[in-house]
């Protein structure tokens, strides 16, 4: 099956199937209490078995093109994922999010793996909008919405009961116009770096 590299620091994207399902479930063991801070994702994964399940639920949505899920790897070691948890082909709409274990936060995979995610979507699937929901409270996936150029549409006020408190959910999104002019204007600052050696003054980086 295809991996994608998301760098030189020997990350790259796969999918993640059923196959995968002892190295999942290690994988959750490790950082499951940072991941499900804020989310239930992989909360039910507490055997081999269990793992597979959720596994499976995915691989059922990749089937009738409702879902997909890619797992993170960094030097051959799994360490975080994203979901297409919604995937609406007819209406061009779809649902993107992300998990990770703490030893792998802070290198910006999320993001990396994200913009593969989203030019595909896009690209080579016509899609029109990718959202992106995440917990007042978490600001790491907040700056990931913001890093892929997202704007933040609102909050649903305390609509995700988790670990007994209700959370504030922000709604972000992009829009396939937005994502093709801004990488329109990435290629044009690009190829002025290439002549003067330097980034356009005029660009805000």
């Amino acid at each position: 099956m295809y991996a994608i590299s998301l760098g030189d620091d020997g990350a790259e994207l796969r999918p993640l199937e059923l196959w995968h399902a002892e190295e999942f479930l290690a994988h959750l063991d490790r950082g499951r209490e940072f991941i499900t801070q804020h989310i239930r994702f992989g909360e039910n994964a507490t055997d081999v078995d269990s793992a597979r399940e959720i596994l499976k639920g995915y691989a059922d949505k990749r089937a009738s093109d409702s879902g997909f899920l890619h797992g993170l790897w960094l030097d051959g070691k799994l360490v975080g994922g994203l979901l297409f948890r919604v995937f609406d082909a007819a209406a061009g709409n779809c649902e993107l999010g992300c998990w990770l274990e703490p030893a792998a936060a802070g290198r910006g995979l999320v993001t990396r793996g994200a913009r593969v995610l989203i030019d595909w979507a896009f690209d080579e699937r016509g899609m029109h909008r990718v959202e992106w929901y995440a917990s007042s409270a978490n600001e790491p996936s907040i700056n990931v919405a913001r890093r892929l150029g997202m704007t933040r549409e609102g909050v649903l006020r305390e609509a995700y009961p988790h670990r007994g408190v209700r959370q504030d959910i922000e709604v972000w999104s992009v829009l396939a116009p937005e994502w093709r002019a801004a990488h329109a204007r990435d290629d044009r600052d690009d190829h002025q770096e290439s002549i003067t050696g330097s980034r356009s003054p005029e660009v805000d980086h």
